[in-house]
């Protein structure tokens, strides 16, 4: 009995410590509960934006998110969360000619928008 309890507690163990992530875009992080331009868009959008849509724009870029009234309006006026949800490579997808952004920061994103904009 003492040794299928070892055999049971080894076992355990050994699938326990064979979890590993390869990649920060492996991990889920669930939204917050109210997000926040301040505190939860804007380190996204300096993250993987800014790039491009400084002040003033390049590389083509047409606006500038550089303030969270240039975000709010590229959302609700200019299809932002379109252009960052399309799939990899598709036209028009954002960032233009870069790897599409983690789901759950897109997810972060729409949940901005469903909470109503928060500054």
């Amino acid at each position: 009995m003492k040794g299928n309890i070892s055999m049971l507690a080894f076992a355990f163990l050994l699938i326990a410590s064979s979890c590993t992530s390869d990649s920060e875009a492996d991990l889920v992080v669930p939204a917050p509960l109210l997000v926040k331009y301040t505190t939860d868009v804007r380190p996204i959008i300096q993250g993987n934006c800014i790039p491009c849509h400084t002040d003033p724009p390049v590389n083509g870029a047409p606006m500038k998110l550089t303030t969270y009234d240039d975000v709010k309006y590229a959302v609700n006026n200019r299809g932002l969360l379109d252009r960052i949800s399309r799939p990899q490579g598709a036209p028009g997808m954002m960032p233009n000619g870069g790897t599409r952004l983690p789901q759950t920061k897109i997810d972060i994103i729409k949940k901005w928008k469903d909470d109503g904009l928060l500054e």
